[in-house]
Parts: C-alpha cells; sequence; structure tokens
C-alpha cells in the first residue's frame, strides 16, 4: 500500500469519514554543496522519492489534531496557545510552522490529520523538513493563502532555528519546498535563486544508510556553523561566500589552524558545487564524481564532520568499479552517504556495497536507489 493510500485508509478509520486532502512533502539528498548553505553558499540537492504524508480535513474551530503512524501517538494544539517545547518531540515541528506562519500574518485554520513518512529519521535526508513542508501544504489547503515555495521554505527554517533551536541553513526546506522531477536544483543560498540540470545520461543516484543516527541538536552543527560565521567576520565579509579561492590562499594564514580548516571546506565547496552543475548540464558524469569525491575528502579531513561509519561505506563505494564517485551527505557525525553510478549495474552495486560495508563494520547498511521527485503537494484530491 502506498503512504498516500495508508494515510488515507487510517483518517478514514479514525475520523469515519475520508479526508479532505492529502499532502506530500519530500526528504532530500545532496549531491555536493554540504554545510555551504548557512555561509551563504550553493547547494546541488534533489528531492527523493521519499516523503511525508497528510491526511487532513478542515476543522471549525483553531485546533489541530494530529495523529502519528509511525510515533503510534496522538497529539493536538491550540493554535492561539503555542507553548515551546521543553523537549523537542515530532508535534513541535508541526507547532513551530504554525507559529511562524503566524507571526508572518497568515490566517490559520485548524485541521484534523493523520501523518506518516518513509524518511528515514536522522539519516541526513531531512526527514525534518519533509515534516516541516507538509505541515506547511497542510495548513496551506485548509486556510486559502497562497502557496509560494521559497516563502514556504523560510517561514519553516525559522520554526527549525527558532522554535526548535536548530541553526539549520536554507537547502532543506528550499529543496522540500521548490523540488523539480528528475532533477536536481543548484541553489544559492543567498538570493534563492535555483538552476535545475539533469542528472547525466546512464547515471543514477543511490543512497547509502550506514545505520548510524545522530541529533542535529547536540552534535557539532552548530558549533561548525559559529566557527565559519568567526572566520568571516576576520575577513570583514558577511559570509563565507564571498571569497574566493586565490583570496583565502593568501590570507588563510591569518587564521587560527582550525579556522582554516573550516573556512578552506566551505570556499572550496562553494566552487565544487559551481562545477557539478557545469559537469552536469554536460552529461559529464566521470567530473561530477571526481568533485563529489573531492567533496568527502574535504568534509573529512578539513570540516571534520564524518565518522568511521560514513568513510567505511564511503570507501566501499568508491572501490566499486561501477560507481563515479561517492560522498557523506547532510550534516554528518552518522547518517547516509550518496553515490552516482552506472544504471545499469546500480543493482549489483547495491548489493556489492553492502556486502563490503558488513564485512568493515558489521553493521547492516539500507541501500537504495532514488530519484528526483517534485517538491511539496496536494496529492489528492
Amino acid at each position: 500500500m502506498s503512504l498516500a493510500n495508508k494515510v488515507k485508509a487510517h483518517f478514514t478509520a479514525a475520523f469515519s469519514e475520508p479526508p479532505a486532502y492529502i499532502v506530500r512533502a519530500p526528504g532530500r539528498v545532496n549531491l555536493i554543496g554540504e554545510h555551504t548553505d548557512y555561509n551563504d553558499g550553493f547547494v546541488f540537492p534533489l528531492a527523493i522519492d521519499r516523503a511525508t504524508f497528510i491526511a487532513l480535513r478542515p476543522r471549525d474551530d483553531n485546533r489541530v489534531l494530529a495523529i502519528s503512524l509511525d510515533m503510534d501517538d496522538r497529539r493536538a494544539f491550540a493554535l492561539d496557545d503555542l507553548q515551546p517545547p521543553a523537549e523537542v518531540g515530532w508535534i513541535d515541528y508541526l507547532i513551530g510552522v504554525a507559529w511562524v506562519l503566524q507571526e508572518r500574518g497568515y490566517a490559520l485554520r485548524g485541521w484534523d490529520g493523520v501523518v506518516s513518512g518513509d524518511v528515514p529519521i536522522g539519516s541526513g535526508l531531512s526527514s525534518s523538513a519533509a515534516l516541516e513542508l507538509a505541515a506547511a501544504r497542510a495548513f496551506y489547503c485548509v486556510s486559502g493563502f497562497d502557496w509560494d515555495a521559497k516563502a514556504m521554505a523560510l517561514a519553516c527554517q525559522s520554526a527549525e532555528n527558532e522554535w526548535l533551536g536548530v541553526n539549520c541553513g536554507i537547502m532543506d526546506q528550499m529543496i522540500s519546498a521548490a523540488g523539480l522531477q528528475d532533477r536536481a536544483l543548484l541553489i544559492d543560498c543567498r538570493s534563492l535563486e535555483t538552476e535545475s540540470a539533469p542528472l547525466p545520461a546512464g547515471s543514477a543516484v543511490v543512497i547509502l544508510d550506514t545505520g548510524t543516527r545522530r541529533g542535529l541538536v547536540d552534535s557539532g552543527y552548530n558549533e561548525r556553523r559559529e566557527q565559519c560565521e568567526t572566520a568571516a567576520r576576520h575577513f570583514g565579509l558577511p559570509a563565507l561566500r564571498d571569497i574566493d579561492s586565490e583570496t583565502f590562499a593568501e590570507r588563510a594564514p591569518e587564521l587560527d589552524a582550525l579556522s582554516r580548516k573550516r573556512a578552506r571546506h566551505v570556499i572550496h565547496e562553494n566552487e565544487r558545487s559551481l562545477r557539478a552543475h557545469d559537469a552536469m548540464n554536460a552529461g559529464d558524469a566521470v567530473a561530477l564524481g571526481k568533485l563529489m569525491m573531492e567533496s568527502h575528502i574535504s568534509l573529512r579531513d578539513d570540516f571534520e564532520v564524518s565518522s568511521s561509519a560514513l568513510d567505511a561505506i564511503v570507501d566501499c563505494a568508491q572501490a566499486d568499479e561501477s560507481c563515479y564517485g561517492a560522498r557523506m551527505t547532510g550534516a554528518g557525525f552518522g547518517g547516509c552517504a550518496v553515490a552516482l553510478v552506472e544504471t545499469d549495474n546500480a543493482k549489483d552495486f547495491v548489493e556489492r556495497v553492502s556486502q563490503c560495508y558488513i564485512e568493515a563494520t558489521g553493521i547492516q547498511p539500507s541501500l537504495y536507489v532514488t530519484r528526483a521527485s517534485s517538491g511539496a503537494e496536494t496529492v489528492w484530491p
């Protein structure tokens, strides 16, 4: 049973009538451009074919009643009495989105809904952005405001920053809001301008889930962001986006060793992301794969957000003859990697890399071929 049918069936059972709407919002995998978004830089993700779905109906009052099938939990809140979380749970993502939308002048209506998704939690595929954008789409359906993908992405980012306490950049919410079928999206995280590009012919994207998890709030993510901002201030710049690699090479000795490593990753990663867009438009899978490998080395050595599990699965992938390139993806410290492989050999690649990783770590991974999907949308009616 598809997730859309699953939430529809559970909604009908719970509320004795079919839902008025079913919405979805996808997770994402980032091909290249990691930890550049909060530095006003460039990222190059695609919305994946795993998503959060909500089946819902409008209410006549200002309450939201949501049932999470994945958490086996039922929660409610009033739109005029939103309380900041003492400890973040799944419902707080919905509450945070409602809070930001109302702060920005949207008149919201309550709803009853059933929520379920298949984006693995804590894997680096942005299950949080999928839940946030699905919630925003649900409010859109019942409240009658205009849908603006960029505005909704910014609102959901603010919910995560201000309500949930995670200083994430705009990439996850932007790709979940504005993703395109069968296209990756180069996003300028300062202007939010986008340019799409298709995958090189004969290539496929494989997600490599290490089976290890990290908590973004409690990880070194916020620390890395502070280090980048400190380096930008040293150069008198708004963000590391504003310095090129040549100028940085001349002035790098001015920074302490740690700040220098962090800044070097971001500056070079921005340039890699732009070259990756060119490679994709040229249909050059070899060039794209090489850039992905360079990105992983930089994330491992300069930004220090990889892990032994991520390194192991990337090593297994890159050693496979059908792989153009692989790298960790997401914030790091566990979660997923991503590989660009020959389409015709993708199934065998999955089997070989899975076995290699099990032998190296003793951990059972989850590998699956994905395709680019569209962003947040109403799928029914």
